[in-house]
């Protein structure tokens, strides 16, 4: 997909909240080799960076626009590579990964996965949206079933792969750890009317529907999908609720 960092980063303060959560999380040592990925612009790296004394952060994405801000960044101990989710390889002391494997298929997979990639004694750390039972995700794919968008699409509709938080709790003990925290949490956006939400998802879900889309029909399916989210939600200032699931998890020192 091609990424828009500009559209990405209107809401960029709102989306450095659950970054500070997941922090919060991890046990901060010195001296470690941290993977950063999706890491996007890079601004997470640099962050990660600062905050772990010591630590040389690789920032991973798949997107050239994104990396191509990233490059600006570069700096003592953070680094930035061309690569997808699916292909990151080696072994890293953490595992981070922010707003990133909602767009990665079958999670129970990908977990134990991402699991092999750390050492004894390492540590993932992951944040996944999880609104896609809000409206602000389904409008769009009642939108997408209308014509001529059907047509258009071919029938494509994205249905997110994210889990429960206790299957992911089950994913991490089956990965043989009991040192691990999942939690949810809503983050509250306010915004001055349900339409509002299309900037912020037009940045993010919306991207493949677009990419798939001709031009013509962009701005007809953006004006159907405020329509839709103006019925589904309250009349003037809305509060945008976004769920989001953290987890961490600790690989054992011996496995």
């Amino acid at each position: 997909m091609s990424w828009n960092p500009e559209q990405y980063h209107k809401f960029k303060q709102e989306r450095l909240a659950p970054f500070n959560d997941l922090f919060a999380l991890i046990n901060v040592r010195s001296g470690l080799s941290v993977l950063d990925i999706g890491c996007g612009t890079g601004e997470l790296a640099l962050a990660l960076a600062d905050k772990l004394p010591k630590s040389r952060v690789t920032g991973v994405d798949s997107s050239p626009e994104m990396l191509q801000k990233a490059a600006e960044r570069c700096a003592d101990r953070v680094s930035f590579e061309l690569g997808s989710v699916e292909t990151v390889s080696g072994t890293w002391d953490l595992l981070f990964s922010h707003a990133v494997l909602h767009w990665v298929e079958d999670h129970h997979a990908l977990i134990p996965r991402l699991w092999t990639l750390l050492n004894p004694g390492g540590q993932l750390a992951v944040q996944i949206p999880a609104n896609h039972r809000h409206p602000s995700h389904t409008c769009i794919i009642a939108a997408a079933s209308e014509e001529p968008f059907r047509a258009a699409l071919g029938g494509w509709v994205r249905h997110s792969p994210v889990l429960e938080i206790d299957q992911y709790a089950q994913l991490l003990h089956g990965c043989g750890t009991t040192e691990f925290t999942v939690l949810e949490k809503v983050y509250p956006t306010y915004l001055p009317n349900a339409a509002a939400i299309a900037e912020w998802t037009k940045g993010t879900t919306l991207v493949p529907y677009l990419e798939r889309l001709p031009h013509e029909l962009h701005e007809p399916f953006m004006q159907r999908y405020r329509e839709l989210l103006i019925n589904a939600l309250p009349e003037g200032e809305i509060m945008f609720t976004f769920r989001r699931i953290l987890f961490t998890a600790i690989k054992p020192a011996q496995g």
